[in-house]
């Protein structure tokens, strides 16, 4: 009866001994404990997740569109739907969100930018034409 409108599955998994230098492209879920020094893009468009665990250390941007933060970014941060700061959650950066849970101990080190881009639609009515 009740569905969820998205899938929410880790595919792929960076490990903690693994250390990436380079850009990082993925679609689906994508966990990463490891560290990566590099930018990291979800394919636009599409449904995704992506966690960086309390032991990973991103350096570069990350686009996601659902992204849950409990480790260290620096860089900006861009999520398209909803972004979780978890508690060991470390971000040098700028913020841009459309939607944003902050749990206590998170700390942002930049500015937060609520993503107005998409406000509700505006309804038109149509002029009335009686002659």
């Amino acid at each position: 009866m009740f569905t969820r409108k998205t899938k929410s599955t880790i595919d792929s998994l960076i490990g903690m001994s693994t250390s990436i230098k380079g850009d990082v492209g993925f679609k689906g879920g994508l966990r990463i404990d490891g560290h990566i020094n590099g930018n990291i893009n979800a394919e636009t468009g599409q449904p995704s997740v992506l966690v960086i665990s309390e032991h990973a250390k991103v350096v570069g941007q990350v686009h996601a569109a659902h992204l849950i933060v409990n480790g260290e970014i620096i860089g900006d941060v861009h999520s398209s739907e909803l972004l979780e700061l978890q508690p060991k959650a470390r971000i040098t950066g700028n913020v841009y969100y459309k939607a944003l849970e902050m749990h206590g101990g998170a700390l942002v080190s930049g500015k937060l930018s609520h993503d107005q881009a998409e406000e509700a639609p505006v309804l038109k009515l149509a002029a009335s034409s009686e002659a």
